[in-house]
């Protein structure tokens, strides 16, 4: 069988059409690469896809291969069944009383050959929130400055502007990711290019608010303060030297209270939690990706964790849990201050697309996450040349084999303290477009995934945790998919700056969907400010990169915009007049930028920049202590009447 027969075999589009229609055909070298890095399917005899089912209504699944008759079926919970059955007809016709849960389905007919495969029983549809209409403060944690903090935003800032924004009449705060990073390489700071989505990011401790801190000198402290960016490698060595310090304090005072709740947290975060510890221990250790470590620790293994934890470095690997229990702890309690101050949302987390190959997520799941693959996106107008994200991601045979475990588990740790959740790149768990490590962009291929089980886990996890979930839908969207999203209860995601017709005018107040988060921009767009000066196009050519859009062709689109304005009414072209209008829109969930509150010129990210722009660093002008007195609060008042966030469906 050739390259491109495998391929289409196991679901890979070897073939697509860019931005600009022309069509492209993946090269046989990259392919044979996409090929040996995805693993094999199991072969099946009776079912070619993962069985679906809402609970309480049962179903039919009409068996696709010739069993020797008759064929029998148990649905088992691990070591329980659950229920059984004979297949008729060459169909099974479930029971409606099947438990929530993904669970094993075995199948075996009268030769006794058998096969199992997963069986997803998902709620009706993902969790629908209890507010009606209600808008969030959008922050880059990281951004943050007061007083108090240590050169960048911490979970105690987080905590003070929850109160502001509950005081402004907010239902919650949306957050950059709040993923565990590299400690050691403080410099990559892209909250988008995770170490690990299941923990937390240590730089984002308020480590003076720990019992056991001992201080830290003010001349340290001092110029990370007065700096407008955040310097991560300062901010880091102080960190982390103050929490070796405050762990050693901890661990100075055995009979402390706080032990036991700290063997409390190591023995319900376990197995992950020991696993990410001894990973961090061994990559300091090694100083080399994990494929180059010793063969006995190129996979993870419980039982060697063990006795990692139990020998010389127990000490070393008790620190990294202590640092991820502390970092737990500061969350939640901004989590069960938004629950006091009645926010409905409270804190609305976004989660990256992928990880990095050398990180803890692909070391620990190896089967389910393709460190040889990057995603990314193919050519489209935006970005003509295609995206490479230099990120790994799940592929479908990994996660089908694993009942999804890999799945879950990460959206249960985005979702642990959070009212909402935005998946980064929700078109990923319809087709992953995969680029081979060494290739260009535009010579990829997309990779099927199977979307309805990863829909019905979603739902799963967003009822069990009571979190909203919003789908970063943009770019090229295949017909059908909102509507397969919608569904299933998956929220869209409104950025009005592409919501425009064929004339290039935006769209009225009526497009827009109920179930839906909208927003004027996002962190990789241009501020409002920015945006109407014109300063994103002059800094992106400052810069030698194709803003993609002309002076010409942004003054049109602001006669547009003010004339979309004035057709509502608005008579004032600020922000503040584009916040009215998307208040006016149906979408229950608006984000409101406290750059754009801010009047900031400068956007938080432009994509395909490294060195040549200060991504994620750039700290607000105001600090949390000034903040409520910077933002108009009468104007913005007016904004939001449209929206309440105390009203309930």
């Amino acid at each position: 069988m050739d390259l491109f027969a495998q391929a289409a075999e196991r679901d890979i589009q070897t073939g697509f059409h860019d931005g600009q229609g022309q069509w492209h055909t993946t090269d046989a070298a990259a392919l044979e690469m996409i090929l040996a890095a995805l693993p094999a399917r199991v072969p099946r005899r009776f079912l070619d896809h993962v069985v679906v089912l809402r609970a309480g209504e049962g179903g039919r699944t009409q068996l696709t291969g010739a069993a020797t008759s008759p064929l029998k079926w148990e649905v088992w919970d691990r070591d329980r069944l659950m229920a059984e059955g004979s297949a008729n007809g060459g169909e099974i016709v479930w029971p409606a009383e099947l438990p929530v849960g993904v669970h094993r389905l075995r199948l075996a007919d009268a030769s006794l050959y058998s096969e199992e495969a997963a069986l997803v029983v998902a709620p009706g549809k993902a969790y629908a929130g209890t507010f009606d209409r209600t808008w969030m403060l959008a922050v880059q944690l990281y951004g943050l400055r007061s007083e108090r903090n240590w050169g960048i935003g911490d979970f105690t800032d987080l905590q003070n502007l929850l109160r502001i924004a509950a005081g402004l009449g907010a239902g919650g705060i949306g957050l950059n990711p709040l993923h565990a990073l590299f400690d050691d390489r403080p410099a990559e700071c892209s909250p988008y290019s995770p170490n690990s989505r299941l923990f937390l990011n240590p730089l984002y401790l308020d480590v003076e608010a720990l019992p056991e801190f001992a201080g830290a000198a003010d001349s340290e402290l001092a110029p990370l303060r007065r700096s407008m960016l955040v310097d991560y490698p300062a901010v880091a060595a102080v960190k982390w030297k103050a929490l070796r310090a405050a762990f050693q304090q901890f661990q100075s005072d055995p009979a402390s209270p706080r032990q036991a709740a700290f063997a409390a947290f190591r023995k319900e975060r376990a197995p992950l939690l020991t696993r990410f510890a001894c990973f961090e221990v061994l990559r300091h250790r090694y100083g080399t990706a994990w494929w180059d470590w010793p063969a006995e620790w190129q996979h993870p293994d419980d039982v060697k964790c063990a006795e990692l934890r139990a020998g010389p470095d127990g000490a070393e690997v008790a620190f990294f849990e202590y640092v991820q229990w502390n970092a737990d702890q500061q969350l939640r309690a901004c989590f069960e201050l938004a629950t006091e101050l009645k926010m409905p949302v409270g804190l609305y987390l976004d989660v990256a697309v992928g990880v990095q190959a050398g990180g803890f997520d692909a070391w620990n799941e190896q089967v389910a996450i393709s460190r040889h693959l990057s995603v990314g996106a193919p050519p489209d107008a935006l970005q003509p040349a295609g995206q490479n994200w230099g990120l790994a991601g799940f592929n479908a045979a990994g996660l089908e084999a694993q009942g999804f475990a890999p799945f879950t588990d990460m959206l249960r740790a985005s979702m642990r303290y959070a009212g909402a959740i935005r998946l980064d790149h929700v078109l990923g768990l319809n087709r992953l477009y995969v680029v081979p490590h060494g290739y260009r962009p535009d010579n990829g291929a997309y990779v099927k995934m199977p979307l309805e089980a990863l829909l019905a886990v979603t739902a799963q996890e967003s009822v069990a945790n009571r979190c909203v979930v919003i789908g970063e839908d943009l770019g090229t969207v295949p017909e059908g998919f909102r509507d397969h999203m919608a569904a299933w209860g998956i929220w869209s995601y409104l950025v009005m700056m592409f919501e425009r017709d064929e004339r290039y005018a935006f769209q009225g107040v009526d497009h827009y969907a109920p179930n839906a988060l909208v927003t004027f921009n996002t962190h990789d767009l241009p501020t409002y400010t920015g945006w109407r000066s014109y300063h994103d196009l002059q800094l992106k050519r400052s810069l030698g990169i194709d803003p993609g859009e002309s002076d010409d062709a942004r003054r049109y689109a602001i006669e547009m915009l003010d004339a979309a304005l004035r057709h509502q009414g608005i008579d004032r072209a600020d922000f503040f007049g584009v916040a009215h209008f998307l208040a006016r829109t149906r979408t229950r969930l608006e984000a409101i930028a406290l750059e754009d509150l801010l009047g900031v010129s400068d956007q938080p990210n432009i994509p395909g920049t490294i060195d040549e722009h200060p991504n994620w660093r750039q700290r607000l002008p105001a600090t949390v202590e000034t903040l409520a007195g910077a933002i108009d609060r009468d104007a913005l008042h007016v904004a939001t009447a449209d929206r309440s966030s105390s009203a309930s469906t």
